[in-house]
């Protein structure tokens, strides 16, 4: 009989006790210079003890949830139906809370990742087109980030939004000096840059004499699905589709094994109870980041078709709109100062920068754990960063600035069209008593992770039509 860990006669890892699968060999785990690199106290410790162990993965997970992606289709969602689509924003974090939490708990219970996962227990042929599509996910979210900084940069020191697109590759070096300093130093910075977000908004909103937001509006709007304006159907869908990234599903699962997890019931339990609080709280931080966002354009752009900046340019609104552009320019003329502008492009900025540190991890993961390769994260980076700058160059040279917009809604597409190779695996592995053993789902997270595949994927199925015509008219030019 197999000792757990060995292979058995099929090459696959025989299961441990209890039916959970054993973890990947110790010469294939994933982010292997991070891996069980922080301690955690016995289960028997205070609550705030292991809450400070176990906090932090899902802060890095959380930024993919505010990234320059998402605020494209907040500000449209805010700029054409004010509060409207509140609703959709808080039903995508919530479907994102329970898809994380999910993965999170796939790595503390099988010490595998989703990608080592999908290897050991799928047939060898879906290895090479699973790891394709998930570098494809990858590069389009970098593709995001590439932006999100790009126009910071733009806006900021009025570099060329060509040059400042190419300037973004330099970031290849930022990752390469975190990770010598561990996983707690990158989760800290990363932290600062969330909370560099958060502080932006809750400034512009709440502190700017300018800003009183209509609170009663916005909690109707919050609590009172409707769709029933022209639009607001696919506007929705863009949330929603921009809401779970497929890379974070992957990364997530494989940074709960930082910490340095014991196997027995107790540990296996707190492990996961903690990863829970971890993830719902680092995610409704994303919520209210995104709602900000909205709210913020609800209140400056919504009702109005145009707007008169400073030097007297006539910006006009039109559902094809650069929002994150339009967003800089007419902040500061009508709010009359220059101060929200600024704390704007800075935490435009630090969407970007935090987003680019976990895309490079996420594409670690998937590289190590589908193929078994494993390359410097200074090459990693400089290569997905490539493949994420040329097509920006290429179409922007060819088209100029106002191709910001069709860049983000190509990343978008390409997104989508991952999203079910990562979500149905991981709900697969983790609702199945063989390879869970004990902590397979119960029926609550069950429901409530198929139900939000589903519907992510019947809305992603739904929007693609548009999206793909979005994507091909990126593609051509006209």
């Amino acid at each position: 009989m197999n000792e757990p860990g060995q292979l058995t006669d099929g090459g696959k890892p025989a299961p441990a006790a209890g039916g959970i699968a054993a973890a990947a060999p110790a010469g294939h785990m994933s982010l292997e210079g991070m891996h069980g690199t922080v301690d955690v106290p016995r289960p028997q410790a205070g609550f705030w003890q292991q809450w400070k162990a176990f906090v932090g993965p899902a802060i890095l997970i959380s930024v993919g949830y505010m990234d320059p992606g998402n605020w494209g289709t907040d500000l449209s969602g805010g700029a054409q139906f004010k509060y409207g689509l509140l609703w959709v924003v808080g039903v995508a974090s919530l479907m994102a809370i329970f898809m994380q939490v999910i993965a999170s708990r796939l790595g503390v219970v099988t010490g595998k990742d989703l990608a080592q996962c999908c290897r050991d227990w799928y047939p060898g042929w879906t290895r090479w087109p699973n790891w394709l599509f998930c570098e494809l996910a990858i590069g389009a979210c970098d593709l995001a980030e590439v932006l999100g900084s790009a126009v910071a940069l733009n806006i900021m020191f009025h570099i060329p939004l060509l040059w400042a697109v190419i300037i973004t590759g330099l970031d290849v070096m930022l990752l390469l000096a975190l990770q010598r300093f561990g996983m707690r130093t990158i989760e800290a910075i990363v932290l600062l840059l969330v909370a560099t977000i958060g502080a932006c908004y809750f400034i512009e909103i709440f502190v700017l004499p300018q800003m009183r937001p209509n609170f009663m509006e916005m909690a109707h709007g919050l609590l009172t699905p409707t769709l029933h304006e022209n639009g607001m159907i696919y506007v929705a869908i863009g949330i929603i589709g921009a809401t779970v990234m497929p890379h974070n599903l992957y990364l997530h699962s494989a940074l709960v094994q930082s910490r340095k997890l014991q196997k027995d019931e107790a540990s296996i339990r707190s492990a996961i109870r903690f990863n829970a609080i971890d993830s719902i709280a680092a995610l409704t931080v994303a919520f209210f980041v995104n709602a900000a966002i909205m709210v913020l354009a609800a209140m400056v752009f919504y009702g109005k078709t145009s707007v008169t900046v400073a030097g007297g340019q006539v910006v006009a609104f039109t559902p094809d709109s650069d929002w994150i552009r339009i967003a800089y320019l007419t902040l500061a003329p009508l709010l009359g100062t220059s101060v929200a502008s600024a704390l704007f492009v800075i935490a435009l900025l630090a969407s970007g920068q935090s987003s680019t540190i976990t895309g490079t991890l996420a594409g670690q993961v998937v590289m190590e754990g589908f193929m078994h390769w494993r390359i410097q994260p200074w090459l990693r980076r400089l290569i997905t960063r490539a493949l994420a700058i040329i097509p920006a160059v290429i179409i922007i040279g060819i088209r100029g600035d106002s191709s910001v917009n069709d860049l983000l809604t190509l990343s978008q597409v390409v997104l989508a069209l991952q999203l079910p190779f990562a979500m149905f695996p991981l709900l697969h592995f983790t609702s199945s008593r063989k390879k869970m053993g004990p902590w397979k789902l119960g029926w609550f997270l069950l429901l409530a992770g198929w139900g939000s595949a589903l519907l992510i994927t019947g809305m992603d199925i739904c929007g693609l039509p548009d999206s793909l015509k979005s994507a091909w008219h990126v593609i051509l030019g006209r």
